[in-house]
């Protein structure tokens, strides 16, 4: 009997959600080509994470009641452009395990406050793209001319930009 009653007592004072996947998701972050910085910054722009690629991250999957967490991963690498992606979290399949598991209770406000209720993507992969941007040691320099100096065959191949 008394064990009877701490089973349902758990049943009853749980989440369905809870109890098959916690509040927090380990999440692979990879990219191409790897080696590159990431930071994991959360809905408030505080940063949870730094590292390379690939790493596996715990993140919270709620950040309030009712309210699934997001992510920016920013991924940067010399020589390639940086990237940002976004994670958001979705509804978790089990949350509604507790209309049979963990009742109003559960649903309401187990699962609502612990972020269980939430999902993030799995794994995430960010492709860089090569850094089109030139750079020059040498120094940018203009040259203002007038148009009667300039050359007859330089002028034939000029076109009027705008006239005030």
């Amino acid at each position: 009997m008394k064990h009877a009653v701490i089973i349902a007592a758990a049943l009853v004072l749980s989440g369905c959600a809870s109890i098959f996947s916690g509040s927090t998701q380990s999440v692979t972050i990879s990219s191409e080509p790897a080696g590159a910085n990431i930071v994991v910054l959360n809905r408030a722009g505080i940063q949870v994470h730094s590292g390379t690629t690939p790493a596996t991250v715990t993140l919270n999957r709620g950040a309030g009641y009712f309210k699934s967490e997001s992510y920016v991963v920013r991924v940067q690498k010399e020589g390639y452009a940086p990237k940002e992606v976004t994670l958001t979290g979705t509804v978790n399949g089990w949350y509604f395990g507790n209309i049979l598991v963990g009742g109003l209770i559960g649903m309401l406000a187990i699962d609502p406050v612990t972020g269980a209720m939430y999902s993030l993507p799995s794994s995430v992969n960010a492709t860089l793209e090569p850094s089109s941007a030139k750079t020059s040691a040498a120094p940018a320099s203009m040259t203002i001319v007038a148009v009667e100096d300039v050359a007859p065959e330089v002028m034939k191949k000029a076109r009027l930009i705008a006239t005030f």
